[in-house]
């Protein structure tokens, strides 16, 4: 449900004054003013490696997954080089073997599943988790775009979804800037008996739609707090990592790993609400555990798939984060 707490809300310490305004001045919604103007600070992110891996290299190399590879030159034959890619035609012609050199494609689609489910429509400190998700988003693209990617992107809700294919340029930015901006002002469904089925679905047609455009060697983004994914969705995401890079952004806020201090509080939406009771030890424990299971489930996912794992809070500095995170993320690549 997505429901406020009524406490004072701590805003988040972001090292960058572009990004702080943009997430304080608007902790519950999405501008295109704000998004745009995390232009600047997105040049600190790096999508790209600045070490060669092997001899088959171009000019743009990665520390993710290999993308296409495209004809380059030929060499003669050298030892250790895979006879396969042996070039007989001018083996023949020559009389020494050659072989066909290759070199990843310049150009790589960066690609976006943004949830807007009901559940990303809360908080209790910093920003609405869809607000978190949607900066987060902007930042990478105008990182990817910086790089010369081509951006693509899936913003989805239980009702609607807006996909956009892979496009490069600024223009690219701004279209996908636009409709995480359109689909966010819609705002969440109203709770209904259903809406666990339709929060499961959704998610799961989300992932059908994204792997029908993630080419071979993409880089793709999901940013989430991946309630209801469901074994289908699961099955989905494992099957985009055998040839993608994936990167799970996982949001949540302080109140869904711990239960406030022992008490009675009462929590809103809109004319409805409800008092939430924290007294019992043991309701306490088994809410934190709760909460503890769903990361550790999705950790393990993302250990067995090769997927990469980063947590973020509603109350975290979102560009520091960003920044460690694929620091971390490029160096266990290179090992």
């Amino acid at each position: 449900m997505s429901f406020g707490l009524k406490t004072q809300s701590k805003a988040p310490d972001i090292s960058s004054e572009a990004l702080a305004h943009a997430l304080i001045a608007n902790p519950v919604s999405v501008t295109k003013e704000a998004l745009i103007a995390l232009h600047a600070p997105a040049a600190s992110l790096a999508l790209k490696s600045v070490k060669i891996r092997s001899q088959q290299g171009g000019h743009y190399l990665s520390p993710f997954k290999g993308r296409g590879m495209e004809f380059d030159e030929v060499r003669p034959y050298q030892p250790g080089d895979d006879v396969r890619t042996i070039d007989w035609r001018v083996t023949a012609r020559s009389g020494k073997p050659h072989t066909k050199r290759f070199r990843e494609e310049r150009e790589r689609s960066v690609l976006f599943w943004v949830d807007y489910r009901a559940p990303m429509f809360f908080a209790t400190r910093g920003v609405f988790k869809s607000v978190l998700a949607a900066h987060a988003a902007a930042l990478l693209a105008w990182s990817a775009v910086r790089h010369g990617d081509r951006l693509g992107g899936l913003v989805f809700s239980e009702t609607k979804h807006e996909a956009m294919r892979p496009q490069r340029g600024k223009k690219g930015v701004l279209h996908f800037i636009q409709a995480l901006v359109n689909h966010h002002a819609e705002g969440p469904i109203p709770a209904g008996p259903y809406q666990k089925v339709q929060s499961e679905e959704a998610a799961l047609q989300a992932l059908i739609r994204l792997r029908r455009v993630a080419r071979p060697g993409s880089l793709v983004f999901l940013m989430s707090d991946f309630r209801s994914l469901g074994p289908q969705g699961e099955a989905h995401l494992a099957q985009l990592s055998r040839h993608c890079d994936v990167l799970l952004l996982f949001i949540s806020d302080p109140l869904e790993h711990n239960l406030p201090p022992a008490g009675q509080y009462r929590l809103s939406q809109g004319a409805k609400s409800l008092t939430l009771d924290t007294r019992d030890p043991a309701v306490r424990h088994r809410y934190h555990q709760k909460f503890q299971n769903r990361q550790n489930d999705l950790q393990a996912l993302s250990q067995r798939y090769g997927i990469y794992f980063l947590p973020c809070g509603t109350s975290d500095a979102l560009l520091p984060t960003l920044q460690r995170g694929l620091g971390q993320r490029s160096k266990r690549r290179r090992r």
